[in-house]
């Protein structure tokens, strides 16, 4: 029986798509769910053309109660009978609340070298730092943002005529290269430890 693989989305899913895609025959998961914190993300358009089940709880009408916000996302991942949750693009800082429940469960692909840049504006800061090289990490969820153990990395080299968009687009090729092959080494992982 294969792992159930929930993907929750923001956006428009680029990062998604390339995770379902890789989710074959021959892969130890597939996907059950993918899930998005606004019904306007384009990524649920995506995921449904792929045949992959789609939800939207918009975090709005719920304010600043974040823990009502999380347990409806809960709901909808335990109801999917959810094994792993990928994060691609879901731009939602979750609790502790939530992270208690499903660690060790969770993955996240993060735009920098962690641990340097954890959180936004990560392009900017690099290239604002000097760095001659910035990345991407996929690594396990813990309360701490953007602090859990590195799965994965892929670097670029950081251009003299560099600006935070244009190094973005080539950090998100790497993105979409690494991040399937992280879930399917995390995926190993699970099947080992649980």
């Amino acid at each position: 029986m294969k792992l159930r693989v929930a993907i929750l989305i923001s956006g428009g899913g680029s990062n998604m798509v390339k995770l379902l895609e890789s989710m074959g025959a021959d892969h130890l998961a597939e996907p059950c769910l993918v899930m998005a914190n606004s019904a306007s993300a384009g990524g649920l358009a995506k995921a449904a053309a792929h045949g992959v089940p789609t939800a939207a709880i918009d975090h709005k009408p719920y304010g600043k109660d974040r823990a009502a916000f999380e347990d409806a996302l809960m709901a909808q991942l335990d109801a999917a009978k959810t094994d792993i949750i990928c994060l691609a693009g879901f731009m939602r800082v979750l609790t502790p609340h939530f992270i208690a429940r499903y660690e060790g469960h969770m993955i996240n692909v993060h735009p920098s070298l962690l641990p340097k840049y954890k959180g936004l504006h990560t392009h900017a800061r690099a290239i604002d730092a000097g760095d001659t090289q910035a990345g991407c990490t996929v690594h396990e969820v813990t309360a701490k943002l953007d602090d859990g153990p590195i799965i994965m990395q892929a670097s670029v080299p950081i251009l003299a005529d560099d600006t935070p968009d244009t190094l973005a687009a080539r950090v998100l090729i790497q993105e979409h290269r690494i991040y399937p092959m992280a879930l399917q080494r995390f995926a190993t992982y699970f099947i080992n430890r649980y």
